[in-house]
């Protein structure tokens, strides 16, 4: 897109967000751009104007064309005059605006309240951004399946509490993972689908203004305001507002917004901690440093930083509930500078921890041979159920055999804590008192102990994933192009 005049660039010693700086993409920062504020504004400002000509107000195809030609021709040091002189951001860019149209100063923003442009541009840039983020998991989703199934035959230890539980395989892990993801990718569906234009409503949500200027005609009045949702994409308008939007829409959004920060959180704190017993780690640059110390060290810093922005988009979800809340009756002020900040600095983190999370998995780096090892040294801590088992089908007492391998785990944690091997097999197979040899022992492998887990991954990607990953290929919104 070109832009006839670009945004003035902060002076090197003022204060820019990380955000857009560092961590977010281009696409999405410039959604929530000056720039495109402004230019989204405009589009209110045209679709209000084009249709009002349909409906019969004096609104001549020149002022509409003219409009239209000067859309993106943003004066941003005419607004920054203008706003010094009212002390208003919607009046300065009308004022700004109808210098480049002077044919149609006149009907710029005619019958119009300020939210009748910024709310209806709220959400045009949010639908917008919800799209690319659903874009972005598509991409992430694609890439967790991927690995889900090239690892779901992999043994690996499972924990609960922090601790050695049962074997369960890397792609099921993995799929654990996934299957998060895909929750919020349905949610965000929901939250397209479900989310309501403003419309026209005025002053106080009476629309007694364009009442007014279509002469008491209702139909006239919804009419306008179904062509001018229309013309900007959104099928649902809110039967019943103030000045704004009911604030319960911000809610929504961002809810699902910090519910792909929440299923971020817990993928990325897997794969730190894995990466400390060396199971797997996310890609690292043949030239990346670690440490300005340690030189050796390989830090999960992309995993580290998703925990980071997701931990700031998890905490400023709550800002809309509050702003929500307290809207006094059909409008107050204080949810603006409020939400000027919450509502794309989540977006930005949200982009940054999605786009991060694909480099990672595409990257990641499975360790078969430490997964193996550690195993190894578990292997016949998990395997005393089955040894109980067969003990007692060989014609042990099962609370003596108990007790016998209870003496005798005891005794190897003991070896180990002093740095020694896990030779609990070593241990039974050498104790007459139990029915059960070496070979047995030997026998037992890690395979066993996966359960149906590689099956499991195998049916969801199949059933689940797959299906939905083909129907929103095919939706009308993955039809739709994201214009910045």
């Amino acid at each position: 897109m070109m832009h006839a005049t670009t945004p003035p660039q902060p002076p090197a010693y003022a204060y820019e967000s990380p955000l857009s700086t560092r961590y977010a993409s281009s696409q999405m920062s410039e959604f929530f751009s000056m720039h495109h504020r402004y230019a989204t504004w405009r589009k209110v400002w045209i679709a209000l104007a084009k249709a009002q000509q349909k409906v019969g107000l004096p609104v001549t195809d020149q002022q509409v064309d003219e409009l239209v030609a000067h859309g993106e021709d943003i004066d941003f040091e005419a607004i920054k005059a203008y706003e010094k002189k009212f002390k208003h951001d919607v009046m300065a860019n009308i004022h700004a605006y109808g210098d480049k149209c002077p044919t149609a100063k006149s009907i710029i923003h005619l019958g119009a309240t300020s939210c009748t442009i910024t709310d209806n541009a709220d959400l045009i840039i949010m639908r917008s951004a919800l799209l690319l983020i659903q874009q972005e998991l598509h991409a992430l989703i694609t890439a967790l399946s991927e690995k889900a199934l090239q690892y779901k035959d992999m043994p690996c230890l499972g924990f609960t509490h922090g601790q050695v539980a049962q074997p369960t395989t890397v792609g099921k892990r993995i799929a654990g993972w996934l299957q998060d993801f895909l929750f919020d990718f349905e949610q965000i569906e929901r939250v397209i689908d479900q989310l309501h234009f403003l419309g026209i409503k005025g002053a106080t949500g009476t629309q007694a203004s364009f009442l007014q200027l279509l002469q008491g005609d209702h139909e006239k009045v919804n009419e306008l305001e179904s062509l001018v949702a229309e013309q900007l994409g959104f099928d649902r308008v809110l039967p019943i507002s103030g000045q704004t939007y009911t604030r319960k829409q911000d809610v929504s959004i961002l809810n699902v917004v910090s519910d792909i920060a929440i299923s971020a959180h817990k993928m990325a704190t897997d794969i730190r901690l894995l990466s400390s017993m060396h199971e797997m780690q996310e890609p690292f640059g043949a030239t990346q440093v670690g440490s300005s110390a340690m030189p050796y060290k390989r830090n999960p810093m992309k995993s580290e930083r998703v925990c980071s922005l997701a931990r700031y988009i998890m905490s400023i979800a709550e800002n809309p509930k509050y702003t929500a809340s307290v809207q006094w009756f059909e409008r107050t002020l204080d949810d603006s500078a409020n939400r000027r900040l919450c509502i794309p600095e989540s977006f930005l983190a949200a982009d940054g921890i999605i786009r991060l999370l694909v480099e990672v998995t595409n990257g990641l780096v499975v360790n078969e041979s430490y997964i193996a090892q550690n195993m190894q040294r578990e292997l016949p801590f998990l395997a005393i159920e089955p040894i109980l088992m067969q003990c007692t089908q060989q014609g042990g007492d099962r609370q003596e055999m108990h007790e016998l391998i209870r003496e005798h785990s005891m005794a190897t944690y003991a070896v180990m804590e002093r740095g020694g091997k896990n030779d609990l097999f070593d241990r039974i197979a050498a104790d007459d008192r139990m029915p059960i040899d070496a070979t047995a022992l030997n026998a037992f492998d890690a395979q066993q102990f996966i359960g149906r887990a590689p099956q499991q991954v195998e049916e969801f990607i199949a059933d689940v994933v797959a299906p939905l990953l083909q129907k929103q290929a095919e939706s009308d919104y993955a039809q739709e192009e994201i214009v910045v």
